[in-house]
């Protein structure tokens, strides 16, 4: 076997093991809302208590994802994504055992752990194990699977909850982690960051901000903005963040050096990802909900239904990812924030008590073709923004900014829907899910408005050099024969 072949092969086997590890973090996201009512029915417990059977692992997903990374720099990126997957498989198989309430939140937070430490160095390993020539195609499926597995988080879950039972919601992510944990100790290379020392204040700081802002975030529509602890959330993490930025720009060895957002490519492209995914995850938490309890279909139903605006990465992303290797990153994710912002708002406009399933499919279709357009060069841009041994913590402090913006969207759209209407009737739902799709479309839009900010020569200059490089490579084995 060639070593070209060998090559090709270990990044095929990157490939398929960082996207189905992707996929399983990124599913777990939204995956329970669906089967909260059969939840209650068998663990009990009242709305505050599941309620956090969502947000325990949002919560510990997002404190976590860069002091996860920040140690796969550090100790070896595929031990710690070993360790990560395991830890996932393990609390996985617990709430899928749990039997009350309390267990299965606790089970959910330490998933989030898990998901923190694999989801960020997924990235890492992929691009380590890929030839830069061939990254835009390989962002592109593992983009797909990401947004697929966040957007069909409903469908699944209430499928398996409507034919099976909501159980299986955690067990088919067993078997699948012990499927990877071989395949990545034999098929993926170790690789390291930087080595510095790791940043326990900053970890400390940030960690604690993350928290403070999240737990905030998660409780305002429950307990209200102004309740005691949402406002001491949101302060002290507020302060925390504050004192971890300052820590960024004078610490010699910062977990997240500060230096990075001068580059208005990462920093663009960061934006970007925060606002989109505080339009898009507030969207199908409502949208999910409008289609089973104003329009009747079953979870089954509503997430057949919502399959053109969630299948659409599967088919579309790829071939983002090939254009933005080809016209640059910048247009591609910029086109696909606007026209997901444009299908948000078409949906705004037709959504009625018993509005048809024609009238909803163009709105789906183009937020869905959005969506794919959006993942693989976004990937690409935050990737290829900095040297390849601050890759591990940018990849973390994206995916932490896009679980923040999760968070936040889904607290900022129930706040709108619930002032401005309500579950009393299929009238009233609607009254308070238009503004809130309204607002998710104008969040989007700004979000392409964020992307316009990457400078045009970003992709160009990284083309142009990896051209150069490859054309020195082709002159030297000539060369040698």
């Amino acid at each position: 076997m060639s070593q070209r072949t060998a090559r090709r092969g270990g990044a095929v086997w990157a490939l398929v093991i960082t996207s189905v590890a992707g996929f399983m973090a990124a599913l777990d996201n939204l995956v329970v809302t669906t089967a909260l009512p059969s939840i209650r029915k068998d663990l009990g417990g009242g709305l505050d208590d599941l309620e956090w059977t969502v947000s325990a692992y949002t919560l510990t997903f997002a404190v976590f994802l860069m002091f996860g990374a920040a140690l796969g720099d550090r100790f070896g990126r595929r031990r710690l994504f070993i360790i990560g997957t395991a830890v996932f498989t393990a609390a996985s198989a617990a709430a899928a055992m749990a039997s009350g309430i309390d267990t299965l939140i606790a089970a959910r937070a330490v998933q989030g752990v898990g998901a923190a430490i694999m989801m960020p160095l997924t990235l890492t390993l992929l691009t380590a194990a890929v030839p830069v020539a061939r990254r835009g195609m390989a962002y592109g499926i593992w983009g797909a699977v990401n947004g697929l597995a966040v957007a069909s988080g409903p469908l699944i879950g209430g499928s398996l909850t409507e034919h099976v039972s909501w159980h299986w919601i955690f067990w088919l992510n067993v078997p699948l982690g012990i499927a990877l944990l071989p395949l990545a100790r034999l098929r993926l290379a170790e690789s390291h960051g930087a080595g510095a020392p790791l940043d326990i204040p900053g970890t400390l700081l940030a960690s604690g901000g993350l928290f403070g802002v999240v737990y905030g975030l998660v409780r305002s529509p429950v307990d209200g903005w102004t309740s005691p602890l949402v406002l001491t959330g949101l302060i002290a993490g507020a302060a925390l963040l504050a004192g971890f930025v300052h820590h960024g720009i004078h610490n010699k060895n910062p977990m997240l050096p500060m230096r990075l957002f001068r580059n208005r490519a990462f920093t663009g492209i960061n934006i970007a990802s925060l606002l989109m995914f505080l339009g898009m995850f507030g969207s199908i938490f409502l949208l999910s909900q409008y289609m089973q309890g104003v329009l009747g279909y079953s979870p089954t139903e509503a997430g057949l239904r919502m399959l053109p605006w969630t299948g659409m990465p599967m088919l579309v992303a790829p071939i983002a990812g090939v254009l933005s290797d080809r016209i640059g990153g910048r247009p591609v994710v910029a086109a696909g924030l606007f026209l997901q912002a444009a299908g948000l708002g078409w949906m705004a406009s037709v959504v009625t008590a018993d509005a048809s399933y024609s009238i909803q499919l163009p709105g789906l279709i183009i937020s869905g073709i959005g969506m794919a357009l959006y993942f693989a060069p976004a990937a690409n841009l935050v990737m290829s923004s900095v040297r390849p041994q601050e890759q591990g913590i940018a990849s973390g402090a994206n995916n932490a900014l896009r679980e923040v913006g999760g968070a936040l969207g889904i607290a900022i759209m129930a706040s709108i829907f619930s002032a401005q209407g309500g579950y009393e009737t299929g009238q009233t739902f609607v009254d308070g899910l238009r503004p809130a799709l309204v607002t998710g479309a104008a969040l989007v839009a700004l979000a392409g408005a964020a992307a316009l900010l990457i400078p045009r020569r970003h992709r160009t200059e990284s083309t142009a050099q990896e051209a150069a490089t490859r054309t020195s490579v082709r002159q030297l084995e000539s060369m040698t024969g």
